[in-house]
């Protein structure tokens, strides 16, 4: 039985987001598009609704107003597991690796809900990180922090994802780790598409294609990366 091929890199367009929790508006008018194997840095400081744009994305909250569109169809009021078997993963904030599991455990748990537990997928995962093979058997809760953000990323590679959405990766995380991090999603280049959330301005350039700035919920900045004008980025990153 021939090894089944990854799924082509998708594209994504994000058309007059608007999120509201409760009374108070969190995103404003968000348009974005990604095209599919580019990597797209969304910047900003602290509470400027950057992760609150990953989780309208994934469907695991609401949107107020506007549309999501994967490969131009409409997944706006698509469910969150839909869109994951549709092939949108993230690697939150704070990882959320499943604790009492065991490294190999956690990687084989998200293949096999996508139906990936007999395709290689576990093996190409790891073998972006081999660090993870020496620790192939130990709780993530074990894990340094910069071990479970390789343990989190692997993860979601082991889905076969077409977009790859990535909040602040290298926060917390030694910079040896962050060099390998950002090895990987280099790598990924062409192959996945990738939605990078990073404070960390010049770790963030180095990997994308374009980047949109977002302050107060609403994008303030956007382009190409060769047209990105440090100084105007940096005022609304800085604390």
């Amino acid at each position: 039985m021939s090894t089944p091929l990854p799924p082509p890199p998708a594209g994504l367009a994000v058309s007059g987001l608007d999120q509201h929790y409760g009374s108070a508006q969190v995103l404003r008018g968000i348009d974005l598009a990604v095209a599919p194997g580019a990597c797209l840095a969304v910047l900003g400081r602290n509470g400027a609704g950057k992760t609150t744009l990953l989780r309208c994305l994934t469907g695991l909250i609401p949107t107020t107003r506007g549309s999501v569109a994967l490969d131009g169809a409409d997944i706006t009021r698509m469910p969150s597991d839909r869109r994951a078997r549709a092939g949108l993963a993230i690697v939150p904030q704070g990882r959320e690796i499943f604790a009492d599991l065991s490294v190999a455990e956690n990687l084989r748990v998200a293949a096999r809900a996508h139906g990936l537990d007999r395709s290689g997928a576990v093996d190409e995962a790891v073998a972006l990180f081999p660090a993870l093979r020496e620790l192939w058997h130990r709780p993530g809760g074990n894990l340094s922090g910069g071990q479970q953000q390789q343990l989190a990323i692997a993860r979601a590679l082991a889905t076969r994802p077409r977009i790859l959405l990535l909040d602040e990766p290298t926060e917390g995380i030694q910079p040896s780790i962050v060099s390998a991090i950002e090895g990987v999603i280099a790598g990924l280049q062409g192959r996945i598409t990738v939605v990078l959330v990073e404070q960390y301005l010049a770790f963030a350039i180095r990997l994308a294609d374009a980047f949109i700035v977002l302050s107060r919920g609403a994008v303030v900045e956007q382009g190409l990366r060769q047209d990105l004008n440090h100084d105007a980025v940096s005022r609304h990153i800085a604390v």
